[in-house]
């Protein structure tokens, strides 16, 4: 019998060491007590229990010594992406890195050199130039375009943008923080720009389970199946256990798999037990009803935010067709960036993240995570509502 949880629960956070509760207020300014945490990508509901029998399986045990014998854990991985996205996979291919954003460093380690430039389509994920400029590397930014109140591509423009100098190219898919899932044909063009400019391509899927209904999410490993690929995917987003801090790096191609493999090696990385352990029950038939639940969830959460919130003049949220980040774009209000970033915390008392820090085409949204209660989800759309009443 599946269990699934009762996603209208407020669980309090605050308190447990969680950055995105606890540390809102040294960031933000913005007190737990009265405010409402919508910043860091994690969501305040519980897994499936099937992870949380599984960690209480380890502690009764009691002896958390090195894990061995990954055949079930990468069988679980490879059930997940036959059945959930079409995808066949080999165990071989299979690197289990410290979460995606070290797998991300671990790639530009791994396929690129000190100064080389790495191109993303921003506004993106913001962790991603982080990264990329801490390792040496420059950030080619490519402008995504807006086109009927969604991202597009701008394969023209971004072609006349390369010099050889980029060697890499990180895609986000579905898109952080726009929310898009891209279709075949946009996966396609992406995985032919990165071959005429002799970038290796990167495709960071973390969110490709959080998908709302109406839409498909296509691996670029199925979208292009003749276009060597990097393909990062995680337990940890889909099923809220980031702590896990555990993500799978896949790759089909033997000389990329040959160059990231010598980098793991090099820098002494293997995976903790407890990563593995929930992973494996994660990526099962309970945690597959589960994400059913969830999406079906988080889009009822889509559609109350955006009833209220796109009643405010010159504010709009962007349609979220996966992930549970909403876009907010405050342009039209006509307010600079300090400004309606006053009103969001000043005085609706909400933590979001500031757009400026997702690049190009960021300066004017904020990004507010709706994987919480609904109730606190129109709190604070009625909060955003009354913090720019004048303008109604």
């Amino acid at each position: 019998m599946t269990r699934l949880p009762d996603f209208d629960e407020v669980i309090d956070r605050i308190g447990t060491h969680s950055v995105k509760w606890d540390c809102m207020e040294s960031l933000y300014g913005v007190s737990p007590q009265e405010g409402i945490a919508m910043w860091v990508a994690d969501m305040d509901f519980r897994p499936p229990q099937a992870v949380q029998d599984a960690l209480t399986t380890l502690m009764r045990q009691g002896v958390y010594g090195y894990w061995g014998d990954e055949r079930a854990y990468t069988a679980a991985i490879q059930w997940w992406m036959a059945n959930r996205h079409g995808w066949t996979i080999a165990p071989e291919w299979i690197f289990t890195t410290h979460g995606l954003v070290n797998g991300t460093s671990l790639c530009l380690q791994a396929f690129t050199q000190p100064g080389d430039g790495v191109v993303l389509m921003t506004p993106v994920y913001h962790a991603f130039a982080r990264v990329i400029r801490a390792s040496g590397r420059k950030v080619v930014e490519c402008a995504l375009k807006t086109v009927e109140g969604r991202y597009e591509m701008d394969f023209d423009a971004w072609d006349a943008q390369m010099d050889g100098t980029a060697k890499m190219l990180i895609l986000c898919s579905p898109h952080n923080p726009g929310g898009r899932v891209w279709t075949a044909a946009e996966l396609k063009a992406t995985a032919e720009f990165a071959q005429r400019h002799n970038l290796i391509l990167v495709s960071d899927e973390i969110h490709h389970d959080l998908v709302m209904p109406g839409h498909t999410h296509i691996p670029m490993a199925v979208a292009a199946p003749d276009q060597p690929v990097v393909m990062m995917t995680a337990t940890t987003k889909t099923f809220n256990i980031a702590g896990a801090h555990s993500g799978n790096v896949i790759i089909a191609d033997p000389a990329l798999r040959a160059r990231f493999g010598a980098t793991m090696a090099a820098m002494g990385i293997s995976p903790n037990s407890f990563g593995i352990a929930m992973a494996t029950a994660a990526y099962s038939p309970e945690g597959a009803a589960w994400v059913d639940a969830l999406n079906t969830y988080l889009d009822g959460n889509r559609q109350a935010f955006d009833a209220i919130v796109n009643t405010i003049p010159g504010v709009k949220s962007m349609p979220l067709e996966a992930t549970y980040l909403a876009w907010v774009d405050f342009s039209g209000t006509g307010m600079a960036a300090p400004e309606f970033i006053a009103r969001v915390e000043k005085t609706a008392k909400i933590a979001a993240n500031h757009g400026a820090t997702f690049g190009l085409g960021g300066d004017g949204c904020l990004r507010f995570n709706l994987a919480t209660p609904r109730a606190r989800v129109v709190d604070a759309a009625n909060r955003l509502k009354a913090a720019f009443a004048d303008l109604q």
